[in-house]
């Protein structure tokens, strides 16, 4: 899979990704409500730098939580942005609330 963000549109198009990805997955899940539209922006940029800094070592996927409301019930997001890194379907950690290139590593950088 190619080393950008990816942005599924519906369910299906989420369980796609997770089952073509050659290790761990960062789901970034995001809303369209006006208070997570800004912190969801932000959480854009600082996704979309660490799946280039990370490469073939991780997908990343960014989640509408409206138009993918399976996977945001099945790992149990209730706000946005939050952040879920998956193992073979599981979810291995979580965090809520947006968070800067340094915080969103030091996550990673725990749990890889």
């Amino acid at each position: 899979m190619a080393h950008g963000v990816h942005r599924p549109q519906e369910d299906e198009e989420f369980d796609f990704v997770l089952s073509m990805a050659k290790g761990p997955v960062l789901a970034y899940f995001c809303g369209t409500w006006p208070k997570a539209v800004e912190a969801c922006r932000v959480m854009d940029a600082v996704v979309g730098e660490l799946a280039r800094e990370y490469g073939p070592r991780l997908t990343a996927v960014r989640t509408d939580m409206t138009r993918c409301p399976g996977p945001t019930k099945r790992y149990g997001v209730t706000g946005a942005p939050t952040v879920v890194l998956i193992e073979e379907g599981e979810a291995v950690a979580s965090q809520a609330g947006p968070m800067g290139a340094g915080e969103l590593r030091a996550f990673l950088d725990s749990h890889l």
